[in-house]
């Protein structure tokens, strides 16, 4: 059988590798790349101008002058920023401003998701950071701080140590996302920061994301103007006083191709405008088969699965390929802790993450029993542990032409307006 083969991305954060996927000659394969794929990444020089230039506050070496105790935040391995690239230049600027290292710590804003380890903070941050400085993690149930609620309703709960410091840094990545429009700007407090009650109210009773799988409702992605879980956010941080937010930009590589800084919503809004030229993606209508990649948050899979609800027509066969080397990530307030039970935002499924879909297939050579039952019915569900297992399920539920798009790093793609 004559082939063509589409290279797509792998393990984030664990070699970042590449995979082949191969499809019969004959059939009209798209592979639909976002428009800023191959985007150059930054150069030294420039990740330290954005540094000096931030939007809507002064300088950060002005600012952190006579400052006692820092704060950095940063998110966990859920985010494909490369934080550690960023990093020498906000300690230079820090630095510059008489600030000791004494002062500073690291505290890991990662909501409702498990600890990170030891190796998690290096990857994240560097060898030398994790040496240099202490870094903790965030605890959403204890050591919490009351500022009130937000007018919406929302507790404003804030881990204790951000609000012991008198200068509070924020470091993370703008993608895509499905409740809030885009992440990035206030995000990284709350829910980062913030207890679970705070993170619960605006993501379910605000957002309405609950456990099942009618999305027309909560699909967010890409909307920031009249978002309601968005300005709820930012609301409850304005409580806190973030003082700089740093929100970076990647490309299909996962390297550092736009640096925002400054106020964490002029900021967040000048980044957003360059994201969605960066992350657009034109959308493949009436496919009979999309493969959509998890990559590069694989261990989120619902963050790489749009496409496919785009993209596919009803009856088609949906392939989602996940290889993440960790599996998918706890959430304590979306995961799923016994048999019929979960946190207050879990739902057993009762259709597949693709609901028009005949099939879905999951390409992963990390699958857990556990993980394939947040795909669907399990009648529907094939896992496959090689690509060669997947395209004989295609070939059976194919056998002559199909239409195919593959989204190759679908959790940062976004789809382009028509």
């Amino acid at each position: 059988m004559q082939t063509q083969t589409i290279r797509i991305p792998i393990k984030a954060w664990y070699g970042d590798e590449e995979m082949e996927l191969q499809f019969p000659e004959t059939w009209e394969v798209h592979e639909c790349r976002m428009a800023g794929h191959d985007a150059p990444p930054l150069s030294e020089e420039q990740l330290r101008e954005a540094l000096r230039h931030p939007v809507g506050t002064e300088p950060l070496r002005e600012m952190a002058r006579g400052k006692k105790q820092v704060v950095i935040l940063f998110d966990d391995l859920t985010r494909p920023a490369p934080t550690w690239k960023i990093l020498p230049y906000v300690l230079e600027e820090l630095q510059e401003a008489g600030i000791t290292d004494d002062q500073i710590r690291f505290i890991g804003a990662f909501a409702n998701h498990a600890a990170m380890c030891l190796e998690d903070f290096v990857k994240k941050l560097g060898k030398d950071v994790v040496r240099r400085f202490r870094i903790y993690n965030h605890n959403p149930y204890e050591h919490l701080v009351d500022l009130g609620k937000t007018t919406r309703g929302t507790p404003v709960l804030i881990n204790r140590e951000v609000m012991e410091c008198d200068l509070k840094i924020g470091i993370g990545g703008l993608i895509p996302h499905l409740g809030a429009g885009f992440g990035g700007g206030a995000k990284l407090v709350v829910p980062g920061v913030a207890g679970i009650v705070s993170a619960d109210h605006n993501h379910r009773v605000i957002g309405s994301m609950g456990g099942d799988r009618s999305v027309e409702k909560k699909f967010r992605l890409g909307k920031i103007e009249d978002n309601e879980v968005r300005q709820d956010i930012e609301e409850a941080v304005r409580k806190v006083g973030l003082d700089l937010k740093i929100d970076l930009l990647v490309n299909n590589r996962r390297e550092i191709v736009g640096v925002f800084a400054g106020d964490f919503i002029a900021q967040h809004r000048a980044g957003v405008e360059k994201a969605k030229q960066l992350y657009a993606t034109q959308v493949v209508k009436d496919c009979d088969i999309v493969v959509t990649n998890a990559f590069p948050i694989e261990n989120q899979v619902i963050k790489g699965v749009w496409p496919a609800r785009l993209s596919l027509k009803a009856g088609g066969t949906a392939v989602v390929v996940v290889q993440s080397v960790e599996g998918q990530a706890l959430h304590y307030l979306a995961g799923r802790f016994g048999t019929n039970y979960g946190g207050n935002m879990w739902g057993k499924p009762q259709q597949l993450l693709v609901p028009q879909a005949g099939r879905l297939l999951v390409c992963s050579s990390y699958l857990s029993r556990t993980d394939l039952d947040m795909y669907g019915p399990a009648e529907k569900v094939i896992p496959c542990s090689t690509w060669a297992e997947v395209l004989i399920h295609l070939l059976q539920d194919h056998p002559q032409q199909a239409k195919v798009a593959v989204y190759p790093y679908a959790a940062i793609q976004y789809p382009a307006a028509d």
